[in-house]
């Protein structure tokens, strides 16, 4: 059911549609070295395909998964003695680019210089991560788009329908339930939804009794699929996606989204501890004084999952998700600890001032530790009005509250204090 032309290609629009960059370049027979960017299923390896069949170029498939380097750099070879001898191109096509270790990928440099091959490699890979500069300088990446429902299911009905290379010579019955069920569970795949739908037909016909049709409903379909495999790389592109997903619907309190992307991350497989690790981290950067209840709610979420385990240990994260998403929001702790840490790095290590010093020697206390040190509880204010910082840094501001839950209150306090400091410091 691969495509064989543009005009049988579902999706891509932006690509392959009537105005798309890759229509116009394989129509024209000036398609350059790509990389084409896409989750599985999306259509990469249909593309060179047609690219090959469209073009003038000589088509060589490899797979980096099955061939190495070596067979490469020999159909390279072959590719620069044809384009010499008859000029013409070799259209090298690499499925799993990213397989390549970065030494390996400086083999195609030369020969794509020269214009002996058009590289065309593949990868579910973000480019930008796994392949080196030099290559992707020379290469334009495509990015492709998963499938959506509709297209999908477009695909599907195509597939029933043919009688050559679908399932139209067979007698079933397909309900449009079940398309939209397999469009639902194949996650933008139209390898994955294809295989499921062969998968329900067959799993039908060997129950049907003897001169019926089979019929293939949504709950078939899911009986078929019970578990939606989800696309996820715990080590990969989408694991910053979507804990960036979390993270921001987080900082934006918006808790249906929070709940969702937390349950997608913990449905794929993530490990929920390191979840309870980000929400921690959360509470502190994000939430910070404005909730101080933040920081132990996430905390007894992580104890809460540690004790209980799945899936009973889930809702703990849950809670302390909601909490995170609908408490005020504050990033003043976070600012004025990096603006602290950015000082230390760009200043000298000033002495720490003589009044805060501890004069645990005598000797100490004759050199001047102490001096000037006032107790604070012996105070009518309940301060002695001392410098606390380096004489360079006096006055300096890191923490600035803002005016966002508890933390309106430290903000009202912090400013009466240093009012009441530079007093002190005044009458002295």
């Amino acid at each position: 059911m691969r495509p064989q032309t543009l005009d049988e290609v579902v999706g891509q629009e932006k690509l392959v549609g009537t105005k798309g960059f890759l229509r116009r370049a394989i129509l024209g027979d000036r398609v350059p070295s790509l990389i084409l960017w896409g989750p599985p299923g999306s259509g990469k390896t249909t593309l060179a395909e047609i690219m090959a069949r469209d073009t003038s170029s000589r088509f060589v498939p490899f797979s980096a998964v099955t061939s190495g380097i070596k067979e490469v750099k020999a159909v390279m070879a072959d590719a620069e003695r044809l384009r010499r001898a008859q000029g013409q191109r070799t259209l090298l096509f690499v499925d799993e680019i990213h397989r390549f270790n970065r030494a390996q990928q400086d083999a195609f440099l030369p020969y794509v210089e020269r214009g002996d091959i058009i590289l065309v490699g593949a990868t579910t890979e973000n480019p930008s991560f796994e392949l080196n500069g030099a290559l992707l300088s020379r290469c334009r990446v495509v990015v492709l788009e998963p499938l959506a429902l509709e297209e999908l299911v477009m695909i599907l009905e195509r597939a029933a329908r043919d009688t050559e290379l679908g399932l139209g010579g067979l007698q079933v019955e397909i309900e449009p339930a079940a398309f939209e069920a397999i469009a639902q569970l194949a996650s933008g795949d139209a390898r994955r939804a294809l295989n499921l739908l062969e998968l329900a037909v067959d799993d039908t016909a060997s129950h049907r009794e003897s001169g019926t049709a089979s019929q293939v409903d949504a709950s078939t379909v899911r009986e078929i699929a019970q578990r939606k495999t989800l696309l996820y790389d715990k080590s990969g592109e989408e694991h910053y996606n979507l804990i960036s997903a979390l993270h921001k619907s987080l900082r934006e309190s918006d808790a249906d989204a929070a709940l969702y992307w937390l349950a997608r991350m913990l449905a794929a497989g993530e490990d929920p501890l390191y979840l309870a690790r980000r929400m921690v981290r959360f509470a502190s950067e994000d939430v910070g004084l404005a909730d101080p209840q933040a920081l132990p709610q996430t905390l007894a979420a992580w104890d809460a999952y540690h004790r209980l385990g799945s899936p009973e240990g889930e809702l703990a994260l849950a809670q302390a998700a909601i909490y995170l998403a609908l408490a005020p929001k504050s990033n003043a702790l976070y600012a004025g600890y990096k603006s602290a840490r950015r000082t230390i790095e760009e200043r000298p290590a000033d002495p720490v001032p003589m009044s805060i010093r501890n004069a645990l020697t005598s000797l100490m206390k004759e050199v001047g530790y102490g001096e000037g040190h006032v107790y604070a509880h012996a105070t009518e204010e309940g301060m002695g009005g001392m410098d606390c910082l380096p004489d360079s840094l006096a006055g300096s501001r890191f923490y600035e509250p803002r005016e966002s839950g508890f933390e309106a209150e430290l903000a009202s306090r912090l400013d009466r204090f240093r009012e009441l400091r530079t007093k002190l410091r005044r009458d002295r």
